[in-house]
């Protein structure tokens, strides 16, 4: 996400690491960097000059440059302009209580509308428990109706049209009505879009407005476009009016010009950002976490969020006592790959932890030739790896398509990782045990899910090899 964003304002920030004191000159020279780095980006040239001047301002104070440790302040203002850029607040997806609620999604052509409305409507279904209908309103696309019904039949999502003889403002307004007769409490509008705004685009999306008066009116915007997404957005509140951003296709090559200027440009918040091809990776936005991914300080919270998603306390209790007993097996080990899965590509994990934005690739083919490897084992072979000889492993190797030397490979980790985790599954056993014999000290309640020892760098780079 942004890698090549974060990569640069790293780069940048580098030269004021380890000096004892800074001085202007310093600082500007980081701010140059941080400058050509933004602009490289794609990003509003007044709202880098606007971000540059206020970073100045209060990084060049005697408070910062005689500090203990300047650096480190001149790093937290930028994180803390960024976030101010970003949005200082959260923005709250607000839906009312009179259902049924209306979402209405506008944009250009190829943006994501289609589907990002499948994911919103997983989203609402999942967590929170709401029961939404997705409308086909785009009936200018050949198979945009066909490509909505797809999306929603993976998830069995409703989905309403009426065929092409009705205005896209008809079909709306009578999705409304079918919602309102069965009980369905959310309508999500999938609305045509164009390769550039015309005026015939803007009229359809007013006339639909005007039908269902959308609780929310949410603009959807490729996040590689860079600042042409800025001045569309700016056009549709405009004509139409928007109530918030969506950012798609964050995980590809975006540069980072949209994520970092349309909030300032058109004053509307960024509500979600969809990371990722699946139905479920979709993500609200949090500007203050969005600030720390962008500067490599990683993303804690939403990765603790995406391992409770995953992971039941349950299962968390069991593989905790596996790793002590010396129990956990490949068996395990693949159940837990599977896992990882639904959390998202480990790319995307990686960069939420503290030191890894931007500086490390997962090979994601060699996790597949691995998972081949353990399910070419047999039940017996994963649950006691020792009965592994080279028979045995020359049989693996031909029926995953791998090499002996791969196997062994594979092996060899997983005894290692096994080692590794056990250690920090005790480190975590002791921690327990001395916050319980703290007496009269209050203990704030965990959440849902283990909070285990947090690995080094060097544990994690060893981890993801496996």
């Amino acid at each position: 996400m942004l890698e090549a964003l974060t990569q640069k304002l790293q780069l940048a920030l580098r030269g004021l690491r380890g000096k004892g004191r800074l001085t202007e000159k310093d600082v500007d020279a980081a701010l140059r960097e941080i400058r050509l780095s933004l602009l490289e980006a794609d990003v509003n040239f007044q709202v880098v000059k606007d971000f540059v001047a206020r970073v100045r301002e209060q990084a060049v104070g005697q408070e910062v440059l005689k500090s203990l440790s300047p650096d480190q302040r001149v790093v937290q203002i930028v994180h803390d302009a960024l976030m101010e850029l970003l949005g200082s607040e959260e923005s709250t997806f607000a839906l009312g209580n009179k259902p049924p609620a209306v979402v209405m999604l506008v944009g250009l052509q190829g943006s994501g509308k289609t589907t990002f409305a499948g994911k919103l409507a997983l989203n609402l279904k999942d967590s929170e428990r709401r029961k939404p209908l997705l409308v086909a309103a785009d009936l200018k696309r050949p198979a945009a109706v066909e490509q909505l019904q797809k999306l929603a039949s993976e998830h069995n999502l409703p989905v309403f049209e009426i065929g092409r003889n009705k205005t896209p403002a008809q079909v709306a307004r009578a999705a409304v009505a079918h919602a309102r007769s069965e009980n369905l409490d959310t309508v999500i509008i999938d609305t045509a879009g164009r390769q550039t705004v015309d005026a015939e685009m803007m009229a359809e999306a007013v006339q639909i407005r005007d039908a269902v008066k959308p609780q929310q009116t949410l603009f959807v915007v490729d996040a590689m476009t860079g600042q042409d997404a800025v001045n569309v957005a700016a056009t549709f509140d405009k004509e139409v009016g928007i109530d918030g951003v969506v950012l798609t296709k964050l995980d590809g090559d975006a540069r980072g010009g949209a994520v970092l200027s349309i909030r300032q440009v058109t004053g509307k918040p960024v509500m979600f950002v969809s990371t990722g091809e699946r139905l479920d990776a979709l993500e609200l936005f949090h500007p203050e976490r969005m600030a720390s991914r962008i500067l490599g300080m990683g993303d804690v919270l939403t990765l603790i969020e995406k391992a409770e998603a995953a992971f039941t306390e349950e299962e968390a209790d069991e593989l905790e006592r596996k790793l002590l007993t010396e129990e956990f097996s490949f068996e395990d080990l693949l159940a837990q790959l599977h896992q990882m899965k639904k959390m998202g590509p480990l790319d995307q994990l990686l960069g939420m932890i503290p030191g890894f934005g931007g500086g490390m690739r997962v090979d994601e083919k060699q996790l597949a030739r691995n998972e081949a490897i353990i399910k070419s084992m047999t039940q017996e072979e994963r649950a006691r790896p020792s009965i592994l000889s080279g028979s045995r492993k020359r049989r693996i190797a031909r029926g995953s398509g791998t090499s002996q030397q791969m196997v062994n490979q594979l092996i060899n980790q997983f005894n290692q990782m096994k080692r590794m985790m056990k250690q920090m599954a005790k480190e975590q056993r002791k921690m327990d045990r001395h916050d319980k014999g703290q007496a009269g000290t209050k203990q704030p309640k965990a959440k849902k899910g283990k909070s285990p020892h947090m690995p080094s760098d060097a544990e994690i780079a060893e981890l993801l090899r496996l």
